[in-house]
C-alpha cells in the first residue's frame, strides 16, 4: 500500500510513495515518526524508487531513552530525525541499495551485516562510509 505524505519543499508539494511515518516510530513513542526530517524522507523515498526493491526500516526516529537502550552514540542522527537503519541481508541487495543511496544524494552510509545506516546530518563529516 502506498502512503502519500505531502510536504512543502522549494514551493512544490512532494509525495512519498513507499513509506508511512509509522515505520519510523521509536518503539517507546508511537507517532514519533512524525519527527523525521521531511528532506530525509524524500531522499529515502527517491533511493527506494531507484533501487526497485523493498526497504524495511529497522530504526528511524529514536527517543533519548531508546537510543541509550540500543547503545546509540550520544549525538545520534536518529534522535534528530535525520537517519534510518534499513534491513539488508543479501550482498546483491546491499550493492543495489548503496548505489541507490548515493544516487539519491546520501553522503553518509554505514554498513552492517544485516542493515545499512543512512543519514543526511550536515553537522557531521560528509562523503564517508563505515562498517559496524
Amino acid at each position: 500500500m502506498n502512503c502519500w505524505i505531502s510536504t512543502l519543499l522549494k514551493g512544490k508539494t512532494m509525495e512519498l510513495e513507499y513509506f508511512k511515518t509509522e515505520e519510523f516510530d521509536s518503539p517507546d513513542s508511537p507517532g514519533s515518526g512524525e519527527f523525521m526530517s521531511k528532506k530525509f524522507l524524500i531522499m529515502l523515498d527517491k533511493a527506494r524508487d531507484i533501487a526497485g526493491i523493498p526497504f524495511k526500516i529497522n530504526s528511524g526516529y529514536r527517543t533519548i531513552i531508546h537510543n541509550a537502550v540500543v547503545g546509540g552514540v550520544s549525538n545520534s542522527s536518529h534522535m534528530a530525525g535525520l537517519a534510518a537503519d534499513v534491513s539488508c541481508k543479501e550482498s546483491r541487495h546491499r550493492f543495489i541499495m548503496i548505489a541507490a543511496f548515493i544516487a539519491a544524494g546520501f553522503t553518509r552510509i554505514g554498513i552492517g551485516k544485516t542493515f545499512i545506516h543512512v543519514d543526511c546530518d550536515k553537522d557531521k563529516d560528509q562523503r564517508v562510509s563505515w562498517l559496524y
